[in-house]
């Protein structure tokens, strides 16, 4: 490998088999970063390797296999010698109310879209915080922020991604490390077909709700706006800045709901200021 090739950033990608995972790690690479490309399948990112055979390795990843996890991590270290940048994007979603929700079925859902992406920061940190430099990407969601009915499950895992994200920023600035959660809007990819998992428990009184929720997704014809090459370039613009946001959002969409929840918010917050500074005790009570 040239001498050059051996300064470039190193990344870490999870759910690199399609979709935004996928074009995350084509544009890292596109721009001459190093790679470790993971699926839980390794066979389904292998044209990708095959492609960029100097910059690049296929690796096999469940992030809730402890095991694998820790081979990913060191199987990059050896390869490159260090990780610079994790990207946490394997994650799939959840349709059902919440009485509807099965809880094994939950649990495995924020096994993968949450207390994975923990296992990985963890298991990167020691390497970042030695170095005192490195940079953690968290893709959430619209959903990160906003919750709707018959998503309440997924939006709560991606909740916990974004609280995680906020926190864990400002444990490691001391350490020069950055942390960044991502929340597209529709993209166009076949996530929420592919990646789409419903309650095996269904309940008729919900079917005006969550019913319309799963038929909407079902049935959609109309291609989402979001070109998922632009999530792909915007990360690796991310990652060369000193001091990247901490939320992106990403897509017209994700944009107007988030500004319209803002409003809400601070009409409720000035509606009920009486009775929320009204809690103390009365002057002059000991």
């Amino acid at each position: 490998m040239p001498a050059q090739a051996q300064d470039r950033p190193v990344w870490l990608i999870t759910g690199c088999s399609t979709g935004i995972g996928r074009e995350i790690a084509r544009a890292a690479l596109e721009a001459g970063e190093r790679v470790a490309l993971t699926a839980r399948d390794s066979a389904r990112v292998e044209d990708l390797a095959l492609e960029y055979p100097d910059q690049s390795i296929a690796l096999a990843l469940d992030v809730t296999d402890q095991t694998q996890i820790d081979a990913a991590v060191a199987e990059t270290e050896s390869a490159w010698g260090r990780i610079d940048v994790l990207v946490n994007n394997a994650g799939y979603g959840y349709i059902g109310a919440v009485e509807e929700g099965v809880d094994a079925e939950v649990r495995s859902m924020f096994d993968t879209n949450f207390f994975g992406p923990v296992a990985m920061i963890k298991a990167v940190l020691p390497g970042m915080r030695a170095r005192r430099s490195g940079y953690v990407v968290n893709i959430s969601s619209t959903t990160g922020l906003i919750s709707n009915p018959g998503n309440v499950y997924y939006s709560s895992s991606k909740f916990a991604l974004e609280s995680l994200s906020e926190g864990l920023a400002k444990e490691l600035a001391p350490f020069g490390i950055r942390v960044s959660a991502i929340e597209p809007g529709f993209f166009r990819t076949d996530w929420s077909v592919r990646s789409m998992k419903e309650s095996t428990r269904t309940i008729a009184d919900y079917d005006d709700t969550v019913g319309v929720r799963r038929r909407m997704i079902k049935e959609a014809k109309a291609p989402n706006p979001g070109d998922p090459k632009r999530v792909g370039d915007a990360v690796v613009m991310l990652s060369r800045l000193a001091e990247p946001p901490l939320h992106l959002l990403l897509g017209g969409d994700v944009y107007d709901a988030f500004r319209e929840k803002l409003r809400a918010l601070q009409s409720s917050i000035a509606e009920w200021e009486a009775v929320t500074l009204d809690v103390g005790f009365p002057e002059g009570r000991d």
